[in-house]
């Protein structure tokens, strides 16, 4: 699965959505998202017709600019007037998925349709212990990455939707070859919302698929008012905002977030000062070790550090980043400590929805006693 990360971009966004099937059901989900808007997700949105549900996933892949993927969810597809290419048409429920991030994986599992999954891009990288059992079992197969893919298995599998990430343009070649074999491909562009809950709210799109939007949208609201709940806590009881610095040098560059990334949002909700706030991109951009090496010397506070369990382990990287000022201080904490012996980390699964988590987490390293008596629940120090 697409090893975990993610950024940005934004485009305005509403929601109106039903799934063909039962009376009881349609009514169901038209009364609900009549006037449903997604508040906070910016690349994807979803409106109803009279016969289908049209998705749009807009520009799914970092460095996209005006790319908009469509789709018709429909669940009797001979309703669909439509002259669309029928690679395009979803017929809803969805009873089996191939996921290729684990972002993918926890929201299908919140909405309790774990069973639905046949396929992952890396058996390795999952952390819920029952999509891990199935797996042993041999009820989830690996299908490989990217040009990588087990064709084969994926016939064999015969899934009702590959969900996959962008990984940039050649995404559309991987999408072009799946489609030949007869495979419906939907590419989520998760990874790339800027805000905790945009990334959350893409619920709301895997409970048009399994059409389960009032549990979708009953879940994404719990999240948010927990969120909310735990942000103007924050900021109602801190009186200082500590300097955060972020990552590992790859190579020769350190590749940093900007300020209108998912991570500096988080930062910023839970009461610190992103040292990086001054800039803004729609990508991570390369900065030498020297440069990042100047700036980080501000930092009181050094967060999510590559895969690193030790000081030691940083320290090989390069031996000047011990000479920062919070190397010293011991003020260094990453996001594994719900990892797996192959190195699924449930940060990058089940925080995806979780981010209310996070930002307590979060808060609770750059605000000590902020809340009192709370263990760290995806973070751990690293000494």
């Amino acid at each position: 699965m697409k090893r975990q990360g993610s950024i940005f971009l934004f485009i305005p966004v509403m929601l109106a959505v039903s799934c063909s099937g039962t009376h009881k059901k349609q009514n169901e989900s038209s009364s609900l998202f009549k006037d449903a808007i997604i508040t906070k997700a910016e690349r994807f949105t979803l409106r109803k017709t009279d016969s289908c549900t049209i998705l749009n996933i807009i520009d799914p892949w970092q460095g996209a600019n005006g790319i908009k993927k469509e789709y018709y969810l429909t669940g009797n597809k001979s309703s669909l007037s439509l002259k669309t290419d029928s690679s395009r048409i979803i017929c809803v429920p969805i009873r089996k998925i191939i996921c290729t991030s684990s972002t993918h994986l926890a929201m299908i599992a919140a909405l309790g349709e774990a069973d639905a999954i046949t396929g992952v891009s890396g058996l390795g990288f999952i952390y819920d212990k029952y999509l891990s059992e199935r797996a042993a079992k041999g009820l989830i197969s690996d299908i490989g990455y990217d040009t990588g893919l087990n064709n084969e298995l994926i016939i064999k599998l015969a899934p009702d939707l590959i969900m996959m990430y962008g990984i940039g343009s050649e995404s559309a070649g991987y999408e072009g070859k799946l489609k030949e074999l007869g495979i419906k491909v939907m590419l989520n562009a998760d990874y790339l919302e800027t805000d905790p809950l945009g990334k959350a709210e893409w619920i709301k799109l895997f409970g048009a698929l399994f059409c389960k939007e009032k549990m979708a949208d009953s879940i994404y609201k719990s999240i948010a008012e927990s969120y909310n709940q735990i942000k103007t806590r924050i900021s109602s009881n801190i009186n200082s905002r500590p300097e955060v610095m972020l990552g590992l040098p790859f190579k020769d560059s350190w590749f940093i977030s900007p300020r209108n990334s998912y991570v500096s949002k988080l930062i910023n909700d839970a009461g610190g000062n992103y040292l990086w706030q001054d800039t803004e991109s729609s990508v991570s951009t390369p900065y030498s070790l020297e440069n990042v090496y100047l700036k980080s010397l501000n930092a009181e506070y050094w967060l999510n550090i590559g895969n690193v369990n030790s000081k030691k382990e940083i320290i090989l990287f390069d031996p000047r980043l011990e000479m920062i000022p919070c190397f010293k201080n011991n003020n260094l904490y990453n996001n594994n400590k719900r990892i797996t012996s192959k190195g699924g980390n449930d940060y990058w699964e089940s925080g995806t929805i979780h981010p209310d988590i996070i930002l307590k987490d979060i808060a609770s390293i750059l605000h000590p006693g902020l809340f009192e008596n709370y263990e760290l629940f995806y973070y751990r120090k690293i000494e």
